[in-house]
């Protein structure tokens, strides 16, 4: 690494030096030059990173101290973004890399979705990547068999979840197949024979996940106490009371569901909630009639949210004026989910859904959805973060997430457009209300599951068990008002990927908190 004046060219380097090591990452955030390559998956190349993490925390305390608010900010947020990072290596959490939503398993497929497929040059990036896909798999397999040498392996409920999917990579509705649809043709017979290798390189990982680490996976699926305020704290940026998020995420549930029955009843007056979310999302009349249809509804609502609030409520970066939005690709969990804008913009932010096999896609929840992923929520928050080149370091701009802020700040937009107006039918706001209980049901499911906490004895829904897999997904089917596929799936989610799946409740807390306290000063404006 170079010699540093400042935090912000210490900043440079280090990102210049993470996407030598991390070249998925790399096309995630749009830094060119590492389109064709992979990432060393193995724990020599977590070793690598390591070091580098740990060398640039020692450069940053050798720098003198900031001379300015925005290099306070900048020095502020590369120290905690290092101690998180290293705080993973600390206590070996890089050996548990793998789970059903967010792990290299994922990540090596996902990275296809967002590269280049306009020139030339980004599907010969494509085919090379594809015809590499072994050093990426390999190398990942070699960390987890490492670690299952040395007893660190997960529960088995997320070792068969991601062998199912990898069975999806690898076989005929695999994405990789869909990339040779649409190379351009003098591409195409090189691409088929790069798709083949994917599936191949995707089917043999399946094979070892099958016959070598699924029988040594642990059966419990909680993490206990220790892992899961640890992982929690890393995803909020704040330490975190679990009994008392607990008890507040039932008072929330309890709270939701009361609103919810008002608003049931003046939707149809002769049946219960339960029966009135029945037919939101099972009658045809109250879905877009197909997955096409829905995405066009999706890019409209984005649209017309950008058009109306520009100037009056958010001032919007000429930069971020864009998004797209589109299906996922067969295989992974149920669900939507956001990618930030490259750092130049020559690739939009991209709002993505994933519905399963489900033509008609009911709309009564997910126009809350929208503003959540695309505008105000996550497009906005993500775009302007990106935008403040002239301000904010470039770690900080690629490569720092929180979501206590981040999935706190998109909840609280869902309620925000309630607020101004924007579910114009009694539907619409049920469904943002129903947004709103999935989330205070995760607090209350995610604490309880991991810390194995029982059910308050005055509640109705199987008092005084304990959390587990089968209360958990009846728990959101019913009370959740899921459908029972997207609760399995969230579910096991949840169980992969500890602490995660509550910042939504408790940064929405944490903001709305912050915007009580400016209520009382004189003169507040929102918009301010």
């Amino acid at each position: 690494m170079p010699v540093t004046a400042n935090v912000f060219t210490l900043s440079d380097a280090l990102v210049n030096e993470l996407v030598e090591l991390q070249p998925v990452t790399a096309t995630m955030v749009g830094i060119p030059g590492h389109d064709d390559e992979w990432d060393d998956y193995s724990l020599e190349g977590c070793d690598r990173l390591e070091a580098l993490l740990r060398a640039t925390s020692e450069r940053l305390r050798g720098l003198p101290a900031p001379s300015a608010a925005w290099e306070t900010l900048a020095r502020d947020v590369m120290e905690e973004f290092l101690h998180k990072e290293l705080d993973v290596f600390r206590h070996q959490d890089h050996l548990l890399a793998l789970n059903s939503i967010e792990s290299p398993f994922q990540n090596i497929r996902q990275v296809f979705d967002v590269m280049d497929k306009s020139t030339p040059a980004g599907w010969e990036h494509m085919a090379t990547r594809l015809e590499k896909m072994e050093q990426a798999t390999w190398s990942y397999q070699a960390r987890l068999e490492s670690a299952r040498r040395v007893g660190h392996v997960v529960a088995r409920r997320q070792v068969q979840t991601a062998i199912e999917q990898g069975r999806v990579n690898a076989g005929p509705r695999s994405s990789f197949n869909d990339l040779v649809t649409a190379c351009p043709p003098a591409q195409r017979g090189r691409m088929e024979k790069a798709a083949a290798h994917a599936c191949k390189s995707y089917q043999e990982l399946g094979d070892y996940l099958e016959r070598v680490y699924l029988p040594h996976a642990v059966a419990e699926d909680a993490v206990g106490r220790e892992r899961y305020e640890r992982s929690a704290g890393r995803f909020l940026g704040a330490r975190l009371d679990a009994d008392e998020a607990y008890r507040w995420g039932w008072d929330e549930v309890h709270r939701i569901e009361a609103e919810m029955t008002r608003l049931a009843k003046l939707i149809d007056a002769d049946k219960s909630l339960s029966q009135v979310i029945a037919v939101l999302r099972e009658d045809p009349a109250h879905a877009s009639p197909s997955q096409s249809a829905f995405i066009e509804v999706m890019l409209a609502r984005q649209n017309q949210a950008m058009s109306d609030l520009s100037g009056t409520h958010f001032d919007i970066p000429d930069q971020i004026r864009q998004v797209t939005v589109q299906m996922a690709p067969p295989g992974g969990p149920l669900g939507a989910y956001y990618i930030p804008p490259t750092e130049d913009f020559s690739r939009a932010g991209s709002i993505w859904y994933s519905v399963g096999d489900h033509e008609h896609v009911p709309l009564f929840d997910q126009i809350s959805t929208a503003y959540h992923e695309g505008f105000p929520g996550h497009h906005l928050q993500c775009g302007i973060q990106v935008a403040l080149a002239d301000k904010l370091s470039r770690l900080h701009r690629l490569f720092v997430w929180y979501p206590g802020y981040g999935e706190g700040w998109a909840l609280y937009t869902e309620r925000l457009m309630h607020e101004l107006g924007y579910f114009e039918k009694p539907e619409y706001e049920l469904g943002m209300w129903a947004c709103q209980l999935m989330r205070a049901c995760r607090v209350v499911v995610d604490i309880g599951c991991h810390l194995k906490l029982p059910i308050p004895p005055g509640e109705s829904f199987h008092p005084g068990e304990v959390w587990g897999y089968d209360l958990a997904v009846a728990f959101l089917h019913e009370r959740g008002g899921l459908a029972l596929d997207r609760s399995v799936s969230e579910v096991v989610r949840y169980l992969g990927w500890p602490g995660q799946a509550i910042c939504y409740k408790l940064g929405e807390r944490a903001i709305l908190a912050l915007r009580d306290e400016l209520k009382q000063r004189p003169g507040f404006n929102l918009k301010d």
